[in-house]
């Protein structure tokens, strides 16, 4: 869970702070999830922000009973955003959530069927406990790698960089999900790079492309197909922040319905064009849903 503060490209209008990160894709998997699936939240946040982050959790209906975040004593991490335009902004994260050790995380798995993992800040584990995560939970697990690709500055502000042991984490899981500027950082050839990755054991590598949709990358030989978003002056006005967390979720909970992978992406696509009609992620299931909200 991160508490987010996002400066508009519009200087006059103030900032907006709410949560961010995770909160979006549990709002999504609580939208999209059939409804005989729940969702087993497994996320640290600090103790400055713990109670709050529990009401926010407290609005989900898609979760198994008893289920609360693991509170910890360090700070919880929150990130300043500002956006230059819809592709470009800046951000910079303070906080100290610490990562999950395999001794933490494997007991908490062991009544899953499936496992959706999104790295928000990026320090969320190590690429040995991912490895233990692999030969520990042999069901489907999706990544959304996103913030591995991000280093971090003296003052926070995170720089995309190179992923350090990118086959080893390509091993991990079964589908893997990157941005355009992420998988420019495997390599010149998108092809290559994508059938790199395929070989370490990843089925699926899925690559969002913003307002242009999201391309897939499976199979051996290589069978690769862009899926079109739906297209709209949103794109160029909204916030796009969460975007890429509401399309994964809604992905993951298309397949794990038993949608063909096309059909999922496209749902995924139409989902994270909704999102940038909305602000945050309080209400935003129900603003998902085509549902009034009063967030």
């Amino acid at each position: 869970m991160v508490w987010d503060t996002i400066f508009g490209r519009d200087p006059a209008q103030p900032a907006v702070e709410e949560w961010g990160g995770i909160s979006y894709a549990c709002a999504a998997l609580d939208a999209m999830l059939p409804d005989d699936w729940v969702m087993v939240p497994i996320v640290k946040v600090g103790r400055d922000l713990a109670g709050k982050a529990n009401a926010f959790l407290r609005t989900l209906r898609h979760l198994a009973p008893g289920t609360r975040f693991m509170e910890v004593p360090e700070a919880n991490n929150r990130v300043t955003l500002r956006y230059y335009s819809s592709e470009r902004r800046c951000e910079q994260m303070t906080g100290g959530v610490p990562p999950w050790t395999w001794p933490e995380l494997g007991p908490q798995l062991a009544d899953l069927d499936a496992l959706y993992l999104n790295f928000i800040s990026g320090y969320e584990m190590t690429v040995e406990t991912a490895q233990f995560l692999r030969r520990g939970f042999r069901h489907f697990i999706y990544a959304d790698l996103h913030s591995l690709f991000l280093g971090k500055e003296s003052d926070g502000t995170r720089v995309l960089q190179p992923l350090p042991d990118a086959p080893a984490w390509f091993g991990c899981f079964d589908v893997v999900q990157l941005n355009e500027e992420e998988m420019k950082q495997l390599g010149d050839d998108p092809l290559a790079a994508a059938a790199a990755a395929l070989a370490q054991g990843c089925q699926t590598l899925l690559v969002t492309l913003g307002a242009r949709g999201a391309a897939y990358f499976t199979g051996r030989p290589v069978r690769t197909a862009r899926i079109a978003a739906p297209g709209g002056p949103a794109f160029d006005a909204g916030d796009p922040t969460g975007c890429g967390d509401v399309f994964g979720a809604t992905v993951v909970a298309s397949l794990l319905a038993g949608a063909p992978l096309e059909e999922a992406l496209q749902r995924g696509t139409r989902m994270g064009a909704r999102n940038v009609t909305y602000r945050g992620a309080t209400g935003l299931r129900d603003h998902l849903l085509g549902r009034l909200t009063t967030a």
